[in-house]
C-alpha cells in the first residue's frame, strides 16, 4: 500500500510537477495550496494535518520573491522560518517524516568549487537568511525525521521562472542584456521530483542533500540555451541579440551568490538519483511548452 504524502505549496512549480508525475501513482498525494493551508498559522497546520494524517509531508511552500524579501522581511521569515517550525512541531508530535526544500542562497558564493552539504553557510540576502533560519528550526526540532533538499535555479513549464521570462522577453524585445558572472546550475522541477521519489524510496534518510541537474552555467549561458532550444522547437520565430553583462550593470535589491554550484555527491551515491545535463533537462521541459 502506498504512502499518504501531503504537499504544501501545491500550486507552485514543484507542487504542480509532483501532482502531474507518474512516479507517485502508487502513493496518495494530498495537495495543499496556500488557500488550503497557511503554514504561518500554527493552528491551521495542526487542524489540517491532523485531519489528513499523512505519512510524509513535503514542504514546497516558500516565500521565493528574492528581491521583494528585502522590503518584506517579516513575511519572508513568517513563511520560510516560522512556517517550517509549525510543520516540524506537528511532525514531531505525529511521528511523521518531513522533507523540506531549501536553496543555494544559504551560501555566500565566494567558493570556486561546488558547495558540499556541510559547507559553511553565510547568506547574503533576507531570502537566504530566512531559508537558513527554516533549516535550523527544522534540524533543531526534528533532527531524526527531517530531510532538507537544497536546490537552485528551478524552472518548469508552470508558474513564473527564468525560462518563461526569457521566452516572453525574446518575443517582445529586439535585444536583451543578461548577467554572465553569476554561476550555478539550472534545475528542472521534473529532475527534482525524480530525486524526491528516490529519497522516499530510500526511506527518507535524515540530513541535508543537494540536487540540481548536472553541469555549470551562467545566467547568460542559460538564456542563450533557452533561445537555441526555442528556435529548434518553433517556440520563437527568430533570434535576437543577447548581450552578456556583469552583475554591477544590473543592480537588484537582494545580493546574489556569485557562485552557487551544489555538490550532489551524497544524493548520487546514497539515493542513486538519475541525473542528466541541464541542457538535456531544458530540452525536455521546453517540449512540454
Amino acid at each position: 500500500m502506498g504512502l499518504r504524502i501531503a504537499i504544501t505549496g501545491a500550486n507552485g512549480q514543484l507542487g504542480q510537477t509532483l501532482m502531474r508525475s507518474t512516479l507517485f501513482e502508487d502513493h496518495v498525494l494530498l495537495p495543499l495550496s496556500r488557500s488550503d493551508l497557511d503554514i504561518t498559522d500554527a493552528a491551521s497546520v495542526t487542524a489540517t494535518l491532523d485531519a489528513l494524517q499523512p505519512d510524509i509531508v513535503i514542504n514546497a511552500a516558500a516565500f521565493t520573491a528574492v528581491d521583494l524579501a528585502e522590503s518584506q522581511s517579516a513575511q519572508a521569515f513568517a513563511i520560510n522560518e516560522h512556517g517550517v517550525r509549525h510543520l516540524a512541531l506537528w511532525a514531531r508530535a505525529a511521528d511523521t517524516q518531513l522533507i523540506h526544500l531549501s536553496t543555494d542562497f544559504v551560501f555566500d558564493g565566494q567558493h570556486n568549487r561546488p558547495y558540499r552539504v556541510d559547507a559553511p553557510v553565510a547568506p547574503l540576502s533576507v531570502y537566504g537568511q530566512s531559508k537558513l533560519a527554516g533549516e535550523r528550526a527544522l534540524m533543531q526540532l526534528l533532527p531524526e525525521r527531517s530531510t532538507i533538499v537544497r536546490t537552485a535555479w528551478l524552472y518548469s513549464p508552470w508558474q513564473q521562472n527564468f525560462m518563461k521570462t526569457m521566452l516572453r522577453l525574446m518575443r517582445e524585445r529586439d535585444s536583451l542584456r543578461v548577467v554572465d558572472d553569476q554561476i550555478g546550475t539550472p534545475c528542472s522541477t521534473m529532475s527534482l521530483v525524480q530525486c524526491l521519489h528516490a529519497l522516499i524510496a530510500h526511506k527518507v534518510p535524515e540530513g541535508i542533500f543537494h540536487w540540481t541537474d548536472a553541469g555549470v552555467a551562467s545566467w547568460y549561458d542559460f538564456a542563450m540555451a533557452i533561445q537555441d532550444e526555442a528556435l529548434r522547437l518553433g517556440l520563437l520565430d527568430y533570434a535576437i541579440p543577447v548581450q552578456p553583462i556583469p552583475t554591477e550593470s544590473y543592480p537588484t535589491p537582494a545580493r546574489r551568490p556569485a557562485y552557487s554550484v551544489l555538490d550532489k555527491s551524497r544524493a548520487l551515491h546514497e539515493l542513486q538519483c538519475p541525473q542528466q545535463h541541464w541542457r538535456e533537462a531544458l530540452r525536455d521541459v521546453m517540449k512540454k511548452l
